[in-house]
């Protein structure tokens, strides 16, 4: 990737999150009321979680004098277009272990995604502080599916 305009960058972290967010609501919906309540309160707190992460790129954007993404997912960058086959993962189940692995390769890909944007040539200090804070916020989100997931297995 070389991105002439680091906005663009941005933007397609931005739609990442919010087809994290999607992905999240659309796994919740399918859990079963009453018997897996504390995957939907995490996915709650992941999707809340990517909202903020999208305020603060939003901000970054406008810094940068580019135009945030708003709402929809379509559009693409370099970092977006390899995404769109991770999107895949976004499978709708009711079991709670088979939620759980997506869930886990979603986070994967999402640690990926940062890794190639913190891998971006002549990234200013400031984007760089940034994506590694975010990145560490959502290693912690990834941690926490993992471990679940490892439940679920033993």
């Amino acid at each position: 990737m070389n991105y002439k305009d680091h906005s663009m960058l941005l933007n397609d972290l931005i739609r990442i999150n919010n087809d994290r967010i999607a992905g999240y609501e659309k796994i919740s919906n399918e859990l079963r009321e009453g018997y897996d309540n504390d995957l939907k309160l995490l996915f709650s707190k992941m999707i809340i979680n990517s909202n903020d992460l999208n305020a603060d790129l939003s901000k970054m954007v406008s810094f940068l004098g580019g135009e945030p993404v708003t709402g929809s997912t379509t559009g693409a960058g370099k970092l977006y277009r390899l995404w769109l086959d991770v999107k895949a993962l976004f499978t709708v189940t009711a079991d709670r272990k088979t939620a759980l692995e997506d869930c886990e390769q979603i986070e994967d890909a999402v640690q990926s995604a940062y890794d190639d944007a913190l891998n971006e040539p002549g990234l200013p200090e400031e984007i760089i502080a940034l994506l590694t804070s975010q990145k560490a916020s959502l290693l912690e989100a990834h941690n926490q599916i993992k471990i679940l997931r490892n439940m679920q297995h033993a």
